[in-house]
């Protein structure tokens, strides 16, 4: 299975926030593009500037939150309509390594933690089983992850 289309790229309206910042309303489902999770952690372009951040669910609207320093160019505050353009951060199931990826989505509960944990977590667990430099390293290590993630945990 080869990496999917993953790029969702749209025009906004900001939103202001009451404590500062500003709010971005996602208006395509991300779950139809890249699987259903609890929040989505994305990287990409929001009015020409590199972010990073995440899609969370608000009154069961998809919304990115972003903080006052990004109103510091006025062609970004609140009311402002911008071009974003999206993807997940970091590596996904369908980005690793084949035998990785197999193993994950070999077993549901552990592609749901994988998909579910933040960049540094899931890079933490795929730089640990490409650091093997053995072929049975690298499988015990593959089984160790499955069953860490099986097991809802954030690290092995």
């Amino acid at each position: 299975m080869g990496p999917m289309n993953r790029v969702m790229t749209f025009t906004a309206t900001t939103e202001g926030r009451p404590q500062g910042g500003i709010a971005i309303r996602i208006p395509k489902n991300p779950a139809a593009l890249w699987g259903d999770r609890d929040r989505y952690y994305v990287t990409g372009r929001i009015g020409g500037y590199a972010m990073r951040g995440v899609i969370e669910s608000v009154d069961g609207v998809p919304y990115i939150r972003l903080g006052p320093a990004w109103c510091r160019d006025p062609r970004v505050g609140p009311g402002a309509s911008l071009r974003v353009s999206l993807e997940p951060e970091g590596p996904q199931v369908d980005t690793v390594a084949q035998d990785l990826g197999d193993a994950i989505r070999a077993e549901p509960k552990a592609q749901q933690t994988f998909d579910n944990l933040a960049t540094f977590y899931r890079k933490g667990f795929v730089d640990w089983v490409e650091g093997a430099k053995r072929p049975e390293t690298r499988s015990n290590r593959i089984a160790e992850t499955v069953a860490a993630l099986r097991a809802g945990r954030r690290e092995r």
